[in-house]
């Protein structure tokens, strides 16, 4: 067991890799700008870049020597707005025009910090600008390497920038791009999310300016003290109705049962919610509306999602039921004189742990995440409450973690379903 073990480890290092790749893209890429997301888009540029070089998102985001810089955006004057190319000075036509001995102003939106290698851009065309035999109305590019220096806690962009001048003629300027140099090649957004990953730093919340680790660790045992007994009691009774509608099959119990799950399943989860806490809390006074003081505090939460999910489980666990009691094996039995509660219990039962070992499987990933809605209304501080939270206030690195450690818990609760399968059934065999 233990080899087939090691061998589903191993297979899982790829859908490992696949998930952070999958995480980075949809919080990094498909999801735009993490600075502008927690910060607003009219936040200025300085404080965008600081924001992004506290969390590595100043790098490229899979690998390169350059990036760009919020310092100055890269400008194309023929497909740039109208207050662009005003702040540029160049014309309605897409081109900015510099006449024989003129410098380039470049509208910086803050100083560049000291120690950092940066270069600058130029394409355009014209009889002074710098090229290499080239004609004078081809376009080409001028590329300059410089450093910044600091000089009095000040910094001197016209000397330690070097400017760019039209000699020998008017220049016409096309695209301008400042980029700052990275460390290495490698030197990315997702190699610095990977290495945070490998050592189980999820970053810094924004909201709350505390490390997400901590907060997960924080959160983990209010989650697991609402989900746990919730699954276990769910489990225990949809088991138990479902085990008296195939005994009862057909019978007034079974239909009863069976209206009364496909009720459970038409209500709203956040009715029963509203109800619950105006009913039995509100009302009657029977349980606490809110907080996480006491067990008290978990009995009402954990009826209702007990309650929410008792239709669907006991459909499910009846169907299989039914399904293995018109198997030969069932017909064998009844056959040799076994009662029908021996049948049932002994043998239906045991071989229809399957597929409540894979629902159950299913289950496990969202112990770990909690329950958004009774968490939220309830005012239990665990995963689901500051999930919600975190995403009421845009913060990133929080919902991503939560997003990232419920994939991978998705991976390991399927290794655990193939052992307990192949546990409770002789017929599966772990190779």
């Amino acid at each position: 067991m233990w080899r087939y073990v090691l061998k589903r480890l191993l297979q899982a290092i790829p859908t490992v890799v696949g998930v952070v790749l999958i995480t980075f893209i949809l919080f990094n890429v498909v999801g735009g700008s993490p600075a502008a997301t927690v910060l607003g888009q009219h936040a200025d540029a300085r404080s965008l870049a600081e924001y992004e070089a506290a969390r590595g998102y100043d790098k490229p985001l899979f690998c390169g020597n350059w990036t760009a810089t919020r310092a100055l955006e890269a400008v194309d004057f023929e497909t740039a707005p109208p207050g662009v190319r005003a702040r540029w000075g160049a014309g309605q036509d897409g081109w900015l025009r510099l006449e024989d001995g003129e410098a380039l102003h470049l509208p910086l939106a803050f100083l560049l910090p000291a120690g950092e290698r940066w270069r600058l851009t130029v394409a355009g065309r014209g009889a002074g600008f710098p090229q290499h035999g080239s004609g004078s109305c081809r376009t080409t590019q001028w590329k300059k390497n410089f450093h910044t220096v600091e000089k009095n806690g000040e910094f001197f962009h016209g000397v330690e920038i070097p400017e760019f001048r039209a000699a020998g003629g008017p220049v016409e300027i096309r695209r301008v791009r400042l980029e700052r140099a990275t460390r290495h090649f490698l030197d990315s957004q997702l190699a610095h999310y990977a290495g945070r990953v490998l050592r189980l730093d999820f970053g810094t919340s924004s909201s709350l300016n505390q490390p997400v680790a901590r907060l997960l660790k924080a959160g983990i045992g209010p989650s697991l003290a609402l989900t746990v007994p919730i699954l276990l009691v769910e489990l225990g009774v949809s088991l138990t109705l479902a085990l008296l509608c195939a005994y009862r099959r057909g019978a007034w119990l079974d239909r009863g049962l069976v209206a009364v799950c496909v009720a459970l399943m038409s209500v709203n989860y956040l009715v029963w919610i509203v109800i619950g806490q105006y009913v039995f809390a509100y009302r009657l006074g029977w349980f606490p509306v809110w907080g996480f003081e006491s067990w008290r505090h978990l009995l009402l939460p954990v009826g209702i999602g007990v309650a929410t999910g008792l239709g669907v489980n006991v459909r499910f666990y009846r169907t299989i039921l039914l399904e293995e009691m018109h198997k030969d094996y069932v017909k064998t039995a009844f056959a040799k004189g076994l009662g029908r509660g021996r049948v049932l219990f002994k043998h239906v039962l045991k071989n229809a742990l399957g597929p409540v070992i894979t629902n159950v499987a299913l289950a496990l990933p969202f112990l770990y995440t909690g329950s958004l809605l009774l968490e939220g209304f309830f005012g239990i501080p665990g995963l689901g409450y500051l999930s919600l939270n975190a995403i009421h206030s845009a913060d990133v690195d929080v919902v991503r973690a939560v997003v990232l450690v419920g994939a991978l818990l998705f991976t390991v609760a399927n290794i655990l379903a193939d052992i307990a399968l192949a546990w409770v059934d002789p017929r599966v065999k772990l190779s």
